[in-house]
């Protein structure tokens, strides 16, 4: 009987873990305190005890960008590998311990971080954060694990080839940044994947971990003072490090066409050009014209002329990205070999005109209501507070940001809208990838 309450109380337990990494609760205002740990590690928190769940989130500086010329792929297979064996655990009694303990633990990497994500009942903290840790500063680089991530790396690198988005976002990268680590996939390539040893791996793990370059937030039902300790916990076995500085990045791919024929029915298209820093004054502007003309799903100007009004493609998008070093004006479109020349020529049609005219009184006022509408979404779970919590570190908002968010969209001038457009949009500058066998390019 005794056996079955416990079983009863995990499983209810595991259900209240669902409820927060799906997003399924409530919104709530959001308190976040900058709290020192007792060895002298800043991060921040939220406290929440009405759920007995702690999430936590942390981002490395560094990323892909630190991969070795000739090594490309190594940061993504190194936190690949981070839960295929730590310590006393090969990668079947980690996993086994860590489902035990009904814990959560993710590990990624990006151009400009790598990412530890976890999620933990309070009943089985002190377990969990201890395995935790262990993965962090103690993986175990088996060969048979690195062989089977090895693998799932080449595979999807494989794949790849033969997708014509794939194919055009890489180019493209690669046109952009000749020479430097932004140019060159984050899961590396056939050569560079294939080359990566085991001593590869745990030069570059020490490189990657380290507590001057971590950003943290933990989040849910801990105080201050049990957050430090586990905090210290994490951390205590990877090496100090020093802080990291982006290499700089030049922001002006050329302008013009790249066609790389692949033999598919339809053809992938990315194009862009420089883009606008996150710190930039103009960036709250240039977010709203963006989900004017390409961020806003089906309502966008480009989803309107390009698919809903001549049907020449099913979506085509645009985004603005944000690296440590360098910031872009991309998008994207893909369609039937004969349609893609007219699509593109579309875009480039919308993309002066928003340049010229900016937007109207009611797109921007639709942006706003979205825009501020559905942040709630962003940060409707323990999970999803304490990853924009380390987007807010990441790109220095302050810890204020998401009281004033709302405030800086709601700022935002029909005039402003156009002054950034006719400053950040120049349809001849696009530079454009096209990746299939496109007709009348």
């Amino acid at each position: 009987m005794a056996a079955r309450r416990r079983r009863a109380t995990r499983l209810a337990l595991l259900a209240l873990l669902a409820l927060m990494l799906f997003g399924t609760a409530p919104a709530r205002a959001v308190e976040i305190a900058e709290v020192t740990s007792p060895a002298g590690q800043v991060f921040w928190m939220v406290e929440e005890p009405a759920i007995p769940i702690v999430a936590l989130e942390i981002s490395f500086a560094g990323g892909a960008r630190l991969d070795p010329e000739g090594r490309a792929g190594l940061a993504r297979m190194v936190m690949g590998l981070l839960d295929e064996g730590a310590g006393e655990h090969d990668a079947v009694a980690f996993a086994t311990r860590r489902d035990e303990l009904a814990a959560r633990f993710s590990f990624d990497a990006g151009r400009d971080a790598v990412r530890v994500s976890a999620q933990m009942l309070v009943e089985t903290l002190g377990p969990s954060v201890d395995l935790l840790a262990t993965a962090l500063a103690a993986p175990r680089f088996d060969p048979a694990a690195v062989e089977r991530v090895r693998g799932q790396l080449l595979s999807q690198i494989a794949e790849d080839r033969n997708d014509p988005g794939a194919v055009a976002g890489r180019a493209w990268s690669a046109r952009a940044f000749p020479g430097h680590p932004y140019g060159t996939p984050v899961e590396g390539t056939l050569e560079s994947v294939a080359a990566i040893t085991g001593a590869d791996l745990a030069s570059q793990h020490r490189r990657l971990l380290t507590r001057a370059n971590a950003r943290i937030a933990v989040v849910g039902a801990i105080g201050p003072d049990e957050a430090g300790r586990l905090v210290d916990t994490l951390l205590a076995g990877l090496d100090a490090g020093a802080p990291l500085e982006p290499p700089p990045a030049g922001e002006a791919p050329p302008p013009g066409i790249e066609v790389i024929p692949l033999d598919v029915p339809q053809s992938a298209a990315v194009f862009g050009h420089a883009g606008i820093a996150r710190a930039d004054p103009d960036f709250i502007p240039a977010y709203l014209m963006n989900y004017v003309l390409g961020g806003a799903g089906l309502t966008s100007r480009l989803m309107q002329e390009v698919r809903n009004k001549r049907g020449l493609a099913y979506g085509a998008h645009a985004f603005l990205v944000t690296y440590q070093g360098a910031s872009l004006y991309l998008g994207n479109v893909r369609t039937e070999n004969a349609r893609i020349a007219e699509s593109l020529e579309v875009i480039r049609a919308e993309w002066a005109r928003m340049a010229a005219e900016g937007a109207t009184a009611e797109e921007l006022e639709t942006a706003k209501r979205y825009l501020t509408g559905a942040f709630p979404l962003n940060i409707d779970s323990n999970a999803k507070i304490a990853n924009y919590l380390v987007f807010m570190q990441e790109e220095d908002l302050g810890i204020d940001y998401m009281d004033r968010r709302k405030e800086l969209i709601e700022a935002v001038t029909l005039e402003d809208v156009r002054r950034v457009a006719a400053r950040l949009l120049d349809a001849q500058a696009l530079s454009i990838v096209v990746v299939g066998q496109p007709e009348g390019l």
